[in-house]
């Protein structure tokens, strides 16, 4: 059959068994090139098929993305530029470590994506949080598995009383209102997050299941929080952490290592919550002995900030010291619960654990 005869369908499937199912003019030319095929006599017959100049989608037609705009313009679920993503301040929040840089980035509404590493329980997220809840930024939080992939951060099509409708998942949400994104333990997804990667880049993202370029809003930004540094977990404290893909992790221009907090830094965040400011201190020493003998590779556990509130919120419960410590350190093995008692005996002369055995 002469090239010039060739059928509307045959050229379709020409082009998407070369070029896949989307497609430039780049692709075109090179295919009319190749099948001795007029330029403009295939791009009129793909003209249903166009999504944008110089853009097609051959899976795609103008009718249908007409009608998948009706659905995307009016959603059948809550946008969430319909709600108030401004975090609510924590009176109990006190600054330390990076929060004035993260501040000052969040503040700053330029697109500069922030990787933030830390270990567990060290106020990554509460200080994003409340950076965003002091500036009156919109803040979308989004937490990351080894599950999550293109359909739950840019979005999909929803099963609603009976209809498909087009719903934005929270990347597209973020970029619509210029909120400042935030992935959480990033660490543990797979590399289907590299669907991020352009918008890790500032330049939006094209959806192709509808046709439509989303373009990002003034103030939209990215950050990211992760227990390791995107290589891995060494040690195996981080089970489910994955190595990250390179090109992934090189679109974050900075990394902000965050250090548990100060013992003196500790007794305010819990005095915050508890008025035994003694105890507090005793906590905090405590603490701190223990991560300093965990760093030294004495201990293979150690104790957190959020573990130090845990305790502290537990003794406003229960109005026992001891008990407050024990219900706390049960996350541990028997062998690390009773070494970190003993030691908390050592630090604080008005609990006896050893008395305590004894009654029990």
């Amino acid at each position: 059959m002469p090239r010039s005869k060739m059928t509307d369908d045959q050229i379709l499937e020409g082009l998407k068994s070369s070029y896949g199912s989307e497609i430039t003019s780049g692709d075109v030319k090179a295919y009319c090139a190749m099948n001795s095929l007029s330029y403009p006599t295939v791009t009129r017959r793909l003209d249903s098929y166009k999504v944008s100049r110089g853009r097609w989608n051959l899976e795609v037609t103008k009718e249908t993305i007409q009608e998948l705009e009706a659905s995307y313009n009016s959603p059948a679920v809550i946008a969430a530029v319909q709600q108030n993503l401004i975090p609510e301040k924590d009176d109990t929040f006190v600054q330390f470590g990076n929060f004035k840089d993260i501040k000052k980035i969040i503040s700053s509404r330029l697109f500069y994506p922030t990787f933030i590493t830390g270990l567990s329980g060290n106020g990554k997220t509460f200080g994003v949080e409340q950076s965003c809840a002091q500036l009156g930024r919109e803040l979308i939080r989004v937490n990351i598995t080894i599950e999550t992939d293109e359909d739950d951060l840019i979005g999909g099509f929803r099963l609603v009383d009976g209809a498909t409708v087009w719903h934005n998942g929270p990347v597209v949400e973020a970029m619509a209102k210029g909120a400042v994104l935030l992935l959480d333990e990033i660490d543990l997804a797979s590399n289907k997050i590299l669907c991020l990667q352009s918008a890790l880049e500032g330049k939006g993202v094209f959806l192709k299941k509808i046709g439509k370029q989303i373009t990002p809003a003034d103030g939209f930004q990215i950050l990211a929080t992760a227990n390791t540094k995107g290589k891995g977990s060494d040690d195996g404290r981080f089970i489910g952490t994955n190595v990250l893909n390179e090109a992934f992790l090189e679109r974050f221009p900075v990394t902000f290592e965050q250090e548990y907090p100060s013992a003196a830094t500790e007794v305010k965040i819990m005095t915050k919550i508890c008025s035994d400011v003694d105890f507090c201190k005793r906590l905090a020493d405590w603490a701190d002995i223990i991560r300093k003998t965990f760093y030294d590779g004495g201990v293979d556990e150690l104790i957190s900030t959020r573990r130090l509130v845990h305790i502290v919120q537990a003794y406003n419960i229960f109005e026992d010291k001891l008990k407050a410590i024990q219900v706390c350190l049960n996350r541990f093995d028997d062998e690390t619960k009773q070494a970190f008692l003993d030691l908390y005996d050592k630090v604080d002369e008005t609990v006896d654990v050893k008395q305590e055995e004894v009654v029990q």
